[in-house]
């Protein structure tokens, strides 16, 4: 069982001057459901090496086991800054593909011409999508094979309008999640703002908010 991982090399979050990149416990929560099940995991990104982590997802106040357990975790540690750089990897052998969120995907793997095949291809093949948060800003571009957006016409969730206000950052974005999946066609679902919520439909497998970044990973184990 092979599991791709796609997380952002993006850190600058606007005009704010301020630092952004992947959300810590999005990261850690999915990647020790897939290794503690057996998964062989591969991490991907723009650039490649070191992503950028969010400063805000290090704080004390946003620390999980997961994450803690990725603190006392040096071969984690040591495959994260390492990571592929995405143009590089075939979507051959991998069985899904999951996208840890955070703002950083917003401005470059929404717009990432090697992320849209890539979930293009795994989708007319019928393999296993997940993204969380932030991350299903990734859907902003992919089509289906008819031609029309990729969450047309199936159910998805993603960061709510609610969540992005009470983060100060609905000026700040490039887009809101919500109104995206809405905007492509998707039947737009959540759950109550901070909460773990998350959707199947078919083979896609959609997370609200850091809190259901563990939920999602599981839904793709069981999609397997």
């Amino acid at each position: 069982m092979k599991i791709l991982m796609v997380l952002t090399s993006h850190d600058k979050l606007g005009d704010t001057g301020k630092k952004t990149g992947f959300w810590l416990e999005e990261f850690a929560a999915p990647y020790y459901v897939f290794k503690d099940a057996g998964a062989e995991v591969t991490l991907a990104s723009p650039k490649g090496g070191q992503p950028p982590l969010d400063p805000s997802s290090d704080a004390d106040d946003a620390q999980t086991d997961a994450t803690k357990r990725f603190k006392g975790d040096k071969a984690a540690q040591d495959q994260l800054a390492h990571t592929v750089v995405l143009s590089t990897v075939s979507e051959e052998g991998f069985d899904a593909v999951f996208y840890p969120g955070g703002h950083g995907p917003l401005w470059d793997l929404a717009e990432d011409a090697d992320s849209i095949k890539l979930i293009e291809t795994f989708a007319a093949d019928d393999r296993p999508i997940a993204a969380v948060c932030h991350a299903p800003a990734v859907f902003r571009h992919p089509k289906g094979a008819d031609g029309k957006p990729l969450v047309a016409g199936k159910t998805v969730t993603g960061f709510t309008n609610t969540e992005e206000d009470a983060a100060g950052l609905t000026d700040v974005v490039p887009f809101l999640v919500e109104d995206m999946l809405k905007a492509n066609g998707g039947t737009y679902e959540k759950g109550a703002d901070w909460a773990s919520f998350v959707v199947t439909d078919g083979t896609l497998v959609t997370g609200q908010n850091p809190a259901s970044s563990e939920a999602a990973a599981r839904k793709l184990l069981g999609l397997l």
